[in-house]
């Protein structure tokens, strides 16, 4: 299918481009005026936090929105800036409108007991204004926040005696967006592309269909919020895997085109090929990293179903435009590929063996000392890994920001003046069916009160003063939100306070932004192991599938796991313990890992890990099932792709390091996860520790039970590249006598063929008597009974002669045996084409380049050495030998009425 798909964009370029260009105005028209607003609607079913949501929502829906504020600090005494501060609260009320319920001023007798700051430096200078709105954060208008800035700042007139800073929910910045950080990334790409390509064409077409794709994807997300919750992140992760994925995929096709053409193919030829071999990599890497994302609904949470969506959609446009809209791009390019070149060589001068390479030394020390790099390898990945054991998960607060937003200045006069706690309280929410309540309740504040680890807590506030049916008390610790002494105090005050106190007809739950962070925890935890083992037996599956082998994909999942774990142990040395380095991507206070980060990087993580093992592993497959042994094919496979994974890596490295340099700290936490564990994989993990571990392991890396070779479905990565290809089919020569027919059987790929008429070798007694008369082709057997092995062995027992005259009997008898071989059991069988044999015998892909294109001493050659390396080559013949080379491949060609 890709084929035929590489051909139709090469040869109708201009409807191809038509058509992305139609998808990306659609998708920017509709997203514009059908598309929905991105959302941080956190709900959590059957926590304590949502509980506590449900019963304000129901009985005090004033109190169940954000609240914010209004932060000043003045040189004197907040007496002597009154006037100028409450001009400042009335201008915030009239720009609110009607999303503010009230605003509790500290002048007010309310707001005097305990918002302005009365013991310490800061005492009669810092005070807060509380303002409550009647709902989330997430959905209030984006521009509120600025509108209710600048108006106050107009009233209340901000100078040398004072400052004025915005905290809380509704003031802080909830979307990250792609800046200038993010564009020094694309443009340092795009260098990478350059040294790796040495053209600026060839680098051009990776860059224009990422950033084409990534502008689809990241439209696609506000149709996408249309219908499902998207978090405000969401834009931002889809960037990021839009771009490292869309680059990356469309340089190892590029990369793929390049030497195709170098190796002296047309265009189409080469772009066709391309496509069949490293794009059907591309595609198996990109459904591996979909399905690692969709894995993110085991965790069964609506605002992450939203997220796991967008990304996928976001890989899904990516992988197709890499396979629709690049081999147009190609096919306008052409040969001028390598135009505008930025390297500068002498004329004249040779190319460098393969032999002279680094990665081909490289590739050769690893296969010497495979124990010392496994075991140096594993010794550096531990020690990454180590931290990672003191992860603690929870929920970063404002204190977290950098200093230039105005929400971090507010968290920190707070701190200052009021403590920690005050930036974000546990609310305690009851509901009650009698007045009668609310002296237990009243008990449960003093109570709370008492306790060690509580600053302060307010009066108990019911809904309704005459006819309470419910109430809310806040309660503030003396530690920050996201400090983990605050979350021990949630759990205490949950289980030896407030649990207690409910029942006979008082239900009381805890929430609030001190205890969100706990209830995501445990929420996300509980689900994790679910996802975990669900993403890795899938893509395990799809491995073993893909490489005919339990070994290599159980080796691909561990190491997988272990290069995540050797991330998320740098995330938590950085960003947890304050190490380097911290101060400088701006990570000026430590606190704990995300709880959404596991899940998110572990599903990004895994798919794009599996993308560097599949173009690894895919062509060290191929290596070995040319005829090589297993040490051979690991070390040339490794030789063979370690540039261009390499050069991929590098790109993504930069990409998500990029998102580092900005401000979001969430944003900092996922691009060094995702740039630490994409270098840790594409350096120790691949190209040192799989080629080492592969090495030890032998033959037994493609050790696959029978039983179970004939369950599983058999998926080919490799394409036309790989052994199990046929050769060229009829109609690539335009002799009209046979066609191809897909079909399988065996080990390896096999096809089912239309023969040429059983006159094409009337001398051969053996197909007059197996053939069924008036039949015109063979179907090879598809019940596995039979394997290409043990038709190796039987063909290697034939009586070969050695007179370059018995060349054509000699391929008889191959033919003979193979058809004998794979007869259907009811005996309607009928002569295989000797052109077609060597695809029968899986005798390397190399037979598969004989083409009308090839020259004929190169395809001899070819031919020959592939019977050779199977044992078929006549004794006392040197496959290399001219004469006898032309005269096979006349024959061959003679027998499918090729000149």
């Amino acid at each position: 299918m890709l084929e035929g798909l590489a051909r139709f964009s090469f040869r109708h370029k201009w409807l191809m481009f038509l058509i992305w260009i139609l998808i990306l105005a659609g998708t920017v028209v509709l997203s514009i005026t059908e598309g929905g607003k991105l959302s941080n609607n956190f709900s959590l079913p059957g926590t304590e936090t949502q509980k506590t949501v449900d019963i304000l929502e129901e009985k005090m829906p004033a109190r169940a929105g954000d609240s914010g504020q209004i932060v000043f600090k003045t040189t004197g005494d907040i007496e002597a800036v009154r006037e100028r501060m409450e001009a400042g609260f009335a201008a915030a009320e009239e720009a609110s409108g009607e999303y503010l319920v009230g605003i509790v001023s500290p002048y007010s007798p309310q707001g005097a007991a305990s918002q302005i700051a009365r013991v310490g430096a800061s005492a009669g200078k810092i005070a807060y204004a509380e303002m409550q709105f009647d709902r989330l954060a997430v959905q209030l208008p984006l521009e509120l926040s600025d509108e209710i800035e600048e108006a106050v700042k107009e009233a209340a007139k901000p100078g040398d005696d004072l400052t004025i800073e915005f905290g809380g929910p509704p003031f802080q910045e909830l979307a990250p967006t792609i800046g200038i950080n993010e564009i020094i990334g694309i443009i340092a790409a795009v260098f990478i592309l350059l040294i790796s390509f040495g053209s600026v064409l060839a680098m051009g077409l990776p860059i224009f269909t990422a950033l084409f794709s990534v502008g689809i994807g990241f439209m696609s997300l506000t149709l996408l919020a249309r219908y499902m919750d998207v978090v405000t992140f969401a834009p931002l992760v889809s960037a990021m895997i839009g771009l490292g994925v869309g680059i990356d995929y469309a340089l190892f096709i590029v990369t793929r085109y390049r030497q195709n053409l170098n190796q002296g193919m047309d265009v189409e030829a080469a772009v066709v090929k391309a496509m069949s071999t490293a794009g059907r990599a591309v595609v198996f890497a990109g459904i591996t990293v979909i399905i690692s994302l969709m894995g993110m609904f085991l965790m069964e949470l609506s605002f992450i179903n939203g997220l796991a969506v967008g990304a996928g959609i976001s890989v899904l446009v990516t992988m197709l435009a890499s396979i629709t809209l690049l081999p147009a791009l190609m096919s306008l390019v052409g040969r001028r590929i390598d135009s505008l070149s930025v390297h500068f060589k002498r004329k004249g001068k040779p190319a460098k063996p393969p032999e002279a390479g680094f990665w081909y030394r490289w590739s050769r020390y690893i296969q010497r000392h495979p124990i010392v790099a496994a075991v140096l390898c594993l010794a550096v990945l531990g020690a990454l890994a180590a931290p990672a054991f003191s992860i603690r998960l929870g929920n970063q607060d404002a204190g977290n920001g950098p200093k230039e937003l105005t929400s971090r200045r507010a968290y920190d006069l707070l701190t200052e003046a009021f403590g920690p706690g005050t930036n974000g309280p546990l609310l305690v929410a009851a509901s009650f069916d009698s007045a009668e309540s609310l002296p237990r309740l009243q008990q449960l504040a003093g109570d709370l009160a008492a306790d060690p680890g509580v600053a302060a807590v307010s009066p108990v506030i019911p809904n309704d003063p005459e006819n309470p049916t419910a109430a809310v008390i806040q309660v503030f610790s003396k530690f920050a939100p996201q400090d983990e002494r605050t979350d021990d105090l949630v759990r205490h005050l949950r289980e030896e306070l407030i649990a207690p106190a409910a029942g006979d007809g008082l239900v009381i739950h805890a929430g609030g932004a001190a205890a969100i962070g706990v209830d995501l925890t445990d929420k996300l935890t509980e689900r994790l192991p679910y996802f975990f083992g669900g993403v890795i037996l899938l893509s395990f599956l799809l491995l073993m599938a893909a490489f005919r082998s339990v070994l290599v994909p159980l080796k691909a999942a561990i190491m997988n796991i272990i290069a995540i774990g050797s991330a998320f142990g740098v995330l938590v040395a950085v960003f947890q313990w304050g190490w380097w380095p911290a101060e400088s991507i701006g990570v000026d206070r430590t606190g704990p890992i995300a709880a959404f980060s596991p899940m998110l990087l572990f599903a990004i993580l895994f798919g794009l890990s599996m993308d560097y093992e599949v173009f690894l592993l895919s062509r060290i497959k191929e290596e070995h099932d040319n005829g090589k042994p297993n040490a051979e094919a690991v070390a040339d496979g490794l030789a063979g792709t370690a540039r261009v994974i390499t050069a991929a890596a590098a790109i993504m490295v930069t990409v998500f390091f990029s998102f580092v340099l900005g401000d979001d700290p969430n944003a900092k936490l996922v691009g060094l996860g995702l740039a630490a564990a994409v270098l840790i994989d594409a350096t120790l993990v691949r190209m040192v520790l799989v080629p080492a571990t592969m090495e030890l392991l032998g033959e037994a890396n493609w050790y696959l039970p029978r039983w179970l070779d004939k369950i599983l479905p058999n998926i080919s990565i490799e394409g036309e590249d790989h052994p199990g290809a046929l050769p060229p089919t009829a109609g690539d020569f335009d002799n009209g006598d046979s066609a191809a027919v897909a079909a399988g059987s065996g080990d390896r790929n096999y096809r089912t063929v239309e023969a040429r008429p059983q006159a094409a070798f009337p001398r051969h007694p053996a197909y007059q008597s197996a053939a069924a008369p008036g039949s015109s082709g063979i179907t090879p057997r598809s019940d596995r009974e039979r394997s290409p092995s043990e038709l190796d062995h039987l063909l290697r027992d034939l009586p070969f002669k050695a007179g370059i005259g018995d060349v054509r009997s000699n391929l008889e008898q191959v033919a003979e045996a193979t058809y004998l071989h794979f007869r259907s059991g009811d005996g309607d069988g009928q002569v295989v084409d000797v052109s077609r044999v060597s695809g029968y015998l899986a005798l390397e892909q190399r037979m598969g380049r004989i083409s009308k294109t090839a020259h004929p001493d190169h395809a001899a050659q070819l031919l020959i050495g592939a019977l050779a390396a199977h044992g078929l080559a006549p004794n006392g013949h040197d496959p290399q030998d001219d004469n006898y080379a032309k005269a096979t491949v006349k024959i061959v060609l003679e027998g499918i009425g090729k000149d």
